[in-house]
């Protein structure tokens, strides 16, 4: 019965990892619909991607203890009713002002079901090695969400139906997932006793931010994340021609093939990202995962130096190649980052490790687009930045794998909160 009542847990937590890319990811292509409709700015516009993903770093920073304080159960359909709510109100959104308001919610909402979602990952796992095995599987999910989000949003508007639409969607989605969390069998929780040293709250929360172990992940998290966001927000700056008009944007691309792989360069990025994090369920339980992310990290820097020494022509592939090698890093610092703390403080490290998530998402485009800008507009010098990042990234890993900082932790909570040693 156990079992049955995890594999149902499993299923929830993947679905609600892919509603939330539905939606996270399809705000490129949102974007280019509100500035027309709106006639705002692209900083305004900018406003859309920015403050959600500020609202998702406050609240897992802020409110992630929740997942530890009041249960899993309560925090997800908590965040959940949020996300639908906000979802749901897309329907009478018809105010730039009203519409980056919900975005905002909604990431506040994220932040809440995203870190309950995350600790119960550790509750459902019989080892840390199967916690980063699950937790690639949450991020394949995620990952087809990324690709299907962007083209609902096409189909809709192809269809002459609003964008907003996107989120009815997502909203009936959720409201499936809090129907599911409500009536499902979540594993047995025990929080920390009130005379406990660890006993959870916000205070002790923000503590773990200092923490050596949560720390280094979030910051490696935040380098991922940063290099990552040059691939979906400046990769199609960097591969567009130098043309005069948009009918012409892909004219330097000679062979078909070449042409349409420029345009849905960010599709392909995300579909291989997705690939390889399926690919990733089987990999980390069956490989050194800190080899595996120091020789991944080392592809992801080669690609981003090939394609800017090589130019256009040789970034074209390069860049959306990157996904296949992007793919296992964050869900395994995720996992591994909270592995290394004992059950009961799961949700508390996750917000921390998804405020540093957050941050990376929102800091590393505007740093790329700022020095962009300082050089003349090409998109080219914000990939250096990137690669720079990714760089930076490598060494960590390099340190990783050598100096293996996390076994002994690692090993003395398999022991403690499984029972078992890897």
């Amino acid at each position: 019965m156990q079992q049955s009542g995890n594999y149902l847990i499993r299923w929830l937590t993947y679905l609600m990892f892919m509603m939330f890319a539905m939606t996270s990811d399809s705000v490129g292509e949102i974007i280019k619909e509100v500035k027309v409709a709106f006639d705002v700015t692209n900083a305004q516009a900018s406003l859309m991607h920015s403050l959600p993903m500020l609202g998702i770093a406050m609240s897992g920073l802020l409110l992630g203890f929740l997942a530890d304080k009041l249960g899993r159960k309560p925090t997800i359909i908590l965040g959940l009713g949020l996300f639908g709510v906000a979802c749901y109100s897309f329907l009478i959104a018809n105010d730039f002002v009203f519409i980056v308001a919900l975005m905002s919610l909604s990431g506040v909402a994220v932040g809440i079901f995203k870190t309950g979602a995350l600790a119960l990952i550790g509750d459902i796992s019989q080892s840390t090695r199967q916690h980063t095995s699950t937790m690639n599987g949450a991020e394949a999910f995620f990952g087809v969400g990324a690709i299907i989000g962007p083209l609902i949003v096409a189909w809709l508007i192809h269809r002459g139906v609003p964008w907003q639409y996107l989120y009815v969607i997502a909203g009936g989605i959720c409201t499936l997932l809090i129907i599911i969390a409500g009536f499902a069998r979540y594993p047995k929780y025990v929080a920390a006793q009130n005379n406990s040293v660890d006993q959870v709250s916000l205070k002790k929360s923000l503590k773990l931010v200092k923490n050596p172990y949560a720390l280094g992940f979030s910051v490696g998290a935040f380098l991922y994340v940063a290099a990552e966001s040059a691939i979906y927000v400046w990769m199609p700056s960097y591969l567009v021609c130098d043309a005069v008009s948009v009918r012409d944007a892909y004219a330097c691309y000679s062979e078909g093939a070449a042409r349409q792989l420029a345009i849905y360069s960010v599709t392909a990025f995300f579909i291989l990202r997705a690939l390889g994090r399926f690919v990733g369920i089987w990999m980390m339980s069956r490989f050194n995962w800190a080899l595996v992310l120091l020789l991944f990290s080392g592809a992801i820097v080669v690609c981003f130096t090939g394609g800017l020494l090589g130019g256009k022509q040789v970034a074209l592939y390069l860049f959306p190649l990157t996904g296949i090698f992007m793919s296992v890093i964050y869900p395994t610092f995720n996992s591994k980052g909270i592995s290394c703390f004992q059950k009961h403080q799961h949700g508390s490290v996750a917000g921390v490790i998804l405020f540093f998530t957050a941050a990376g998402a929102a800091a590393g485009p505007l740093i790329m687009g700022l020095v962009s800008d300082a050089m003349g507009g090409d998109a080219k010098y914000g990939f250096i930045v990137a690669t720079g990042f990714a760089v930076l990234l490598f060494i960590g890993l390099l340190y990783n794998y050598l100096a293996n900082p996390t076994q002994k932790r690692l090993t003395e909570v398999e022991l403690s909160d499984y029972g078992t040693q890897s």
